[in-house]
């Protein structure tokens, strides 16, 4: 085997501990660098895809998410007066048949404790925020807000939707505002007073949505998020208090069902709805994106962290075996191989139009990142 390379990783999110715990597997020593003082369990839940659990397999960390999150029949579709079933994308055991891995419901945060699980915590180093980053003949030199400065022979910015390495690279720009906000939210299902959540279901109404689903194998934990005009907001933040009444009376006309979830919820977090058009470059000579920071999308297919974790697994199989001459072309493979996938689902999910009628949804589920066909070297 040659040398191992050392590799920085940018970013510990979804995609940045996916990204570190594969390049572990192929040999390579990673260090991942995260702005953040701690990690959080921030009150969001996740839809993690037949697509995403074949990588999170090959992490190890099926036994684990499997305990530790709900196993849905379908992501049902609604209209959000009737209540009539629109289309029901069937996941349960027919969707783990057929795309070989089940479809899992979590709350993020286990997600990413597991995913933090699956790397040795030396190797994290929480409180670094990047301000620099630049090639050397030999790698990259990294520098931080706190003084300490890194050299790698390759780095890795899984930094978000406003990456820092994106903006040293290509140039900063705003993402797109949808002109919508996402209001959102987990709690006790014991609120709920009588009212099941048995299932992931979705409440189209005319201009506005709401997703609604358990995040714990025993249903103990619901989650919500919601799609709906709201203008005059610029800020992405996945901590901004939203106004519950706000909230409500933008559902008040909305099915009983849904209704009563959105009323039990004791309070809420908002953020704004952004994506970006595909982009050109994802890697410059040492460096490459991963995840937000290449191909922020909207939720609307709930596959934005799925893609970052498949980013994940084709670049640890595109630096498999890599010395630091061959770098480069490792990192051009892995974006040649990822672009038209990602660009796809970025299209895809801005049409908002996903499981409204029926779907086409083998080319999402059915692909396997550790066995997809890369592309030519």
């Amino acid at each position: 085997m040659k040398d191992s390379l050392n590799i920085a990783i940018v970013g510990a999110g979804m995609g940045g501990l996916a990204a570190a715990a594969a390049l572990r597997q192929v040999g390579h020593t990673v260090t991942v660098y995260d702005q953040a003082k701690q990690f959080t369990r921030l009150g969001a839940g996740i839809q993690i895809g037949c697509n995403a659990m074949h990588v999170l397999r090959g992490l190890g960390l099926e036994d684990r998410l499997r305990a530790d999150t709900f196993y849905p029949r379908s992501w049902n579709n609604r209209d959000w007066k009737s209540g009539e079933v629109m289309f029901d994308i069937l996941f349960g055991r027919e969707a783990e048949q057929a795309y070989g891995a089940p479809y899992l419901l979590a709350h993020r945060g286990d997600l990413h404790a597991a995913l933090a699980s699956a790397v040795p915590p030396e190797i994290v180093k929480l409180d670094h925020r990047l301000t620099g980053i630049d090639q050397t003949p030999r790698g990259v030199r990294l520098s931080f807000d706190n003084g300490t400065v890194a050299v790698a022979d390759a780095a890795i910015g899984a930094d978000g939707v406003h990456s820092v390495v994106k903006a040293q690279l290509f140039g900063d720009d705003t993402p797109n505002f949808t002109g919508r906000i996402a209001y959102r939210t987990v709690f006790p299902a014991e609120r709920l007073a009588g009212v099941g959540v048995q299932n992931c279901t979705k409440w189209w109404g005319e201009d506005r949505h709401v997703v609604i689903y358990p995040v714990k194998p025993d249903r103990s934990e619901i989650y919500f998020v919601t799609s709906q005009p709201e203008p005059g907001i610029d800020l992405e933040s996945w901590s901004t208090t939203g106004d519950i009444k706000v909230l409500r009376e933008a559902f008040e006309a909305f099915h009983p069902e849904a209704r009563a979830v959105i009323e039990a919820a004791p309070d809420v977090h908002k953020r704004p709805l952004v994506d970006r058009d595909p982009l050109d470059l994802w890697v410059d000579g040492k460096i490459a994106l991963l995840g937000d920071a290449s191909h922020p999308m909207t939720p609307y297919m709930a596959q934005g962290a799925a893609m970052a974790i498949e980013d994940a697994a084709i670049l640890a199989r595109c630096l498999a075996g890599c010395d630091r001459d061959g770098v480069e072309p490792a990192l051009r493979r892995y974006q040649a191989t990822r672009k038209e996938r990602t660009a796809r689902m970025q299209m895809t999910s801005r049409q908002n139009v996903w499981g409204k009628g029926v779907t086409d949804v083998d080319w999402v589920y059915g692909y396997n990142a550790w066995e997809a066909p890369l592309a030519a070297a």
